[in-house]
């Protein structure tokens, strides 16, 4: 029979903050009102640049994914949310200020981060 105080009877069934993929991965949700292609270039400029260094500021980000929450196609001009799937080892701290879009409010949804 298993020893059920065994490191893998403790731990079975419980979930722990990891990823498969490589590396650190954020989901970013973009809101607004009838966002365009133009609102998302910018915004996708903004995450995949430098802004800051040793720490301070945002890291330039690769995205790795972009979509809708239903999967329905993104349509320029009527679309309100959307997210931009992010690998990277920095932060988003991001704010509406910095992007000059007016309504547009941007949020980190969820962090994959490999398992320490």
């Amino acid at each position: 029979m298993a020893d059920v105080y065994s490191t893998v009877g403790v731990n079975a069934k419980k979930f722990k903050i990891n990823t498969s993929d490589a590396g650190r991965e954020l989901v970013v949700k973009l809101a607004g009102s009838n966002l365009t292609d133009a609102n998302l270039y910018e915004v996708y400029n903004y995450l995949t640049t430098a802004h800051g260094s040793n720490g301070s500021g945002d890291s330039a980000f690769t995205v790795a994914g972009f979509g809708t929450a239903d999967g329905t196609p993104f349509v320029s001009g009527t679309t309100d949310t959307v997210y931009f799937r992010l690998q990277g080892t920095g932060d988003v701290t991001v704010a509406t200020a910095d992007m000059g879009i007016a309504g547009l409010t941007i949020t980190v949804e969820a962090v994959f981060q490999p398992a320490l």
